[in-house]
């Protein structure tokens, strides 16, 4: 499957990866992480992403673990280091591999969701999905406690740091990656399930309810929020791009297929000379206007991001170390499934 493209898996992909770039523009452009509706497309957004990288992970018990952990850090982890590398060059680069790394946590993350899933499926084999849970929600209370915690002192610096660099508090998706495991191994199923019209609109208004929700400071309804919003969110827009995707928008299956290219090479053309406009824009207090203001500018970074990708894949030297493109017997074949493979 990791060779074989699928359309509408492309294009749902293509269409979460705008959604990152305009929450990007929203946050380091205009200084806001909550306008132009992304409270909303927050709630989705990661889970999806993580939630088709698991489905699309395809893990054999009697695959080499050593084999899977060293394909997958050649296609994520060093690009990853190389332009985080280029983007805050030494001593700054240090100062980066935080929970976040300068904003490129997410290949990070993933790399270790990789690992987590081998390594629990083999420990815990038909109770992996216990493990799933023990691991996101102990990542879900630790990150809404990470602040008391390394006030307090509770945690020695050093566990912290560590904890930190391993994206411990960002584990919290790991739920969103498993559930899409455990989708691809009973597919069947669960197209029986959503085929129906009504399933469809269940997840919509389940949606709906939950995202016009607020935060709270009760643990159980913050949780309730974060997975039950992902979970019918994931489910809505997967079984909408299953359902209903043609192949008239294939621009969506073309950035759904340089997904990696976009997200490592996007936070060099961000035009961060907007921010001091930021304000005047939130001023309206209207999101509709502000997505409708940095909607456009995060497709203007896409195109730009895409040229940029192009130019730099005519080389099979620089596609490969940048991109995790494999070439063999001089002839390059393409892996960009990297970031949910």
């Amino acid at each position: 499957m990791a060779n074989e493209r699928i359309g509408y898996i492309d294009a749902m992909r293509g269409f979460v990866m705008i959604l990152v770039v305009y929450a990007h523009i929203c946050n380091f452009c205009f200084g806001s992480s909550s306008m132009g509706f992304d409270e909303i497309f927050f709630l989705f957004r990661m889970p999806c992403f993580f939630f088709i990288s698991g489905w699309l992970f395809e893990f054999n018990a009697q695959s080499s673990f050593w084999k899977v952990t060293r394909r997958k850090f050649m296609v994520l982890i060093v690009p990853t280091f190389i332009f985080l590398l280029l983007l805050a060059p030494p001593p700054q680069f240090f100062s980066e591999l935080g929970a976040v790394k300068g904003g490129y946590w997410f290949t990070f993350v993933l790399f270790e969701f990789f690992i987590l899933y081998m390594l629990t499926s083999r420990m815990f084999g038909r109770w992996n999905f216990m493990a799933a849970l023990v691991i996101s929600i102990g990542a879900f209370i630790y990150s809404r406690y990470y602040h008391s915690l390394s006030s307090s002192g509770l945690l020695p610096l050093n566990v912290l740091r560590t904890m930190g660099f391993f994206s411990v508090v960002l584990w919290r998706h790991y739920l969103f990656f498993f559930i899409g495991t455990a989708l691809c191994r009973h597919f069947e199923t669960f197209l029986r399930f959503s085929n129906h019209y009504l399933t469809v609109f269940v997840f919509i208004i389940g949606f709906i309810f939950i995202s016009s929700t607020h935060h709270t400071t009760n643990l159980l309804m913050e949780y309730l929020r974060f997975y039950g919003g992902g979970l019918l969110g994931v489910l809505m827009v997967f079984t909408l791009f299953r359902q209903f995707y043609s192949t008239r928008f294939r621009v969506l299956e073309y950035v759904g297929s340089r997904t990696l290219d976009i997200y490592l090479l996007h936070y060099f053309f961000l035009p961060r000379f907007l921010l001091p406009y930021g304000t005047e824009l939130r001023s309206y207090g209207s999101p509709l206007l502000e997505f409708c203001v940095a909607m456009p500018v995060a497709l203007m970074v896409l195109v730009v991001t895409l040229v940029a990708s192009y130019v730099i894949r005519l080389s099979p030297f620089l596609e490969h170390f940048l991109f995790g493109v494999k070439y063999k017997n001089n002839c390059v074949y393409g892996n960009n499934q990297a970031t949910s493979s």
